[in-house]
């Protein structure tokens, strides 16, 4: 008898697993169908589309248990995915879900907005004006707050959240039923703070931590506030040891006294302990990027996987990973395909996949293929299970010059004309992959384009030219890919004073901006980036 965890089989459940150890609370997971007459509390955690979930709890005996469970009044707490399953139907799948709450989930408009609604957003309760607390959200689907035409929301909505013009249930409670549609597991204290009060005292006694709004909200319009992000680029050193290290222009070897041989790698930290600094410190997420060679492939890279552990029993915002997440074979020829591999590291502890090289690989076969996907690549595979906002495309372009006045190239709509010191100077972002090192004929524009069609969620827009740097980011090429898709965009590359923060959100529409070398040298400090977005009046957690 006790608290018991659901796992459908997809989803990253660790995370929640690690929160609950770090609360102090015991549980079991739910491994065959009498669990559920075992258990005097449920919590269904996990991210993941409406269909998988549905037909995941079906393969394995749980749908009509779970059911029971529910019906039977004891306390059931669904965290994303299992708040959507509790309702009648979604229009992303064709299977129905449980029931429990009549009315549909539906996707969000992007004709104002981008879809996924990624990052930290107000949850307000219907029952009071007085509480509204920052969480963390990853979706694509919502239940719809439109209770003249769904009355039955009426009764289940605890808490209501606005993205664009859109209001969406981000709480249910009613009876022995909690739900939320963000994640309190990875939303930081407020959301340990949530979970500890479902644990301790049941729904009916569940108190929404009271953060104060920033004062450049405006009623009416959303509070989804601009994410900063840590970056840590993780390889082996010359000993071996995997250790933080960070490029300039992606050489991440010291200068060296000779022409012939580069210096050392350059250490700049330990990845465990300085993604908990970061979270500390108030990052609003977390990137691990793989850019060692495996030692035989991403499966057996027994290191990194452990790094991913480690970090996620301490760090309680999302956690992207990168490197590796493509189809492989061991050396004894065994294959593992890229969707196995992402399965491992949500399995570990990721939020999110990031996904380079092979995007552009996957582009250029759909380009072949006359825009139709297949189906296979490592982003429509990894977005079927897990759902779009699990996928994030890095992209690694570099200015290509051209003449202006002669240029007539597939990319000339894409030519930037340089001002200030590239005066005279003209460009079009070309893509690289491996690290950089090899151009491919692919414009960045054209492969943001094609990464959203697969089922990209997110994209994480990098600038060779700009890495390293200090000068800022590139907001030429932010502008052009951000107007260009309908998915988030994070701005990397170039940042080096708080400044840059400011004048990328004032001037451009991304989601959020990461930096890695001035935290890790501890130039700028995160929370100096945020104090000087709010002087700036832009919206931060």
């Amino acid at each position: 008898m006790g608290l018991y965890l659901l796992d459908y089989g997809a989803g990253n459940v660790q995370s929640l697993a690690n929160s609950l150890t770090s609360l102090g609370y015991s549980f079991t997971w739910v491994s065959q169908p009498s669990d559920f007459d075992k258990a005097t509390s449920l919590i269904f955690p996990g991210v993941g589309a409406f269909e998988t979930a549905v037909q995941g709890l079906k393969t394995r005996g749980l749908f009509e248990p779970l059911l029971a469970y529910i019906r039977s009044g004891r306390p059931y707490f669904g965290i994303c995915i299992g708040m959507q399953v509790l309702f009648a139907s979604s229009t992303e799948s064709d299977s129905t879900g449980l029931g429990v709450i009549s009315s549909p989930i539906e996707k969000f408009d992007n004709s104002d907005k981008t879809v996924p609604h990624i990052g930290w957003n107000a949850a307000e309760t219907t029952v009071s004006d007085s509480q509204s607390s920052y969480f963390y959200f990853v979706h694509s689907y919502c239940a719809k707050y439109e209770p003249e035409k769904y009355p039955v929301l009426k009764e289940w909505a605890f808490a209501t959240t606005q993205y664009g013009q859109e209001s969406f249930v981000s709480i249910v409670r009613k009876g022995n039923v909690f739900g939320t549609q963000f994640h309190p597991e990875k939303s930081g204290p407020s959301g340990l703070q949530l979970l500890t009060s479902w644990l301790s005292k049941g729904s009916d006694h569940v108190e929404l931590v009271t953060l104060k709004v920033p004062s450049t909200v405006k009623h009416g319009s959303h509070k989804l506030t601009k994410r900063i992000i840590a970056a840590l680029d993780v390889r082996t050193n010359d000993q071996g040891d995997l250790v933080v290290t960070k490029g300039d222009q992606y050489d991440v070897r010291e200068k060296s006294d000779t022409t012939t041989t580069g210096g050392a790698v350059r250490n700049l930290g330990k990845p465990v302990a300085l993604s908990s600094k970061y979270y500390l410190e108030g990052a609003d997420e977390i990137c691990l990027l793989n850019i060692t060679s495996f030692r035989s492939s991403p499966l057996l890279d027994q290191p990194m996987l452990a790094v991913v552990q480690a970090a996620a029993k301490t760090v309680f915002v999302p956690l992207t990973i990168g490197g590796g997440i493509k189809d492989t074979i061991d050396p004894d020829g065994t294959p593992h395909s890229a969707l196995e591999v992402a399965g491992a590291y949500f399995r570990a502890g990721a939020d999110k996949v990031s996904i380079g090289s092979e995007a552009v690989k996957a582009f250029e076969q759909l380009r072949d293929r006359k825009g139709i996907p297949d189906g296979k690549s490592a982003i429509e595979t990894i977005a079927h299970v897990y759902g779009r906002q699990a996928v994030v495309v890095s992209i690694d372009p570099k200015r290509t010059f051209v003449d202006a006045t002669s240029y007539d190239g597939p990319y000339r709509g894409e030519v930037v004309k340089g001002a200030g010191p590239d005066e005279g100077k003209a460009w079009w972002y070309q893509c690289t992959v491996s690290g950089g090192r090899e151009m491919r004929p692919v414009s960045a524009v054209e492969l943001a384009k094609g990464v959203e069609q697969l089922g990209a969620g997110e994209i994480l827009l990098n600038s060779i030219d700009r890495d390293g740097t200090g000068r800022g980011f590139d907001l030429d090429l932010l502008r052009l890919v951000r107007s260009a898709v309908r998915i988030p965009v994070v701005a990397s590359s170039g940042a080096g004073s708080p400044e840059h923060f400011v004048q990328v959100f004032r001037e451009t529409e991304v989601e959020a901006a990461l930096a890695a070398g001035i935290f890790h040298r501890e130039e700028v400090l995160i929370s100096d980036v945020k104090d000087a977005l709010r002087t700036a009046s832009i919206d931060v957690r």
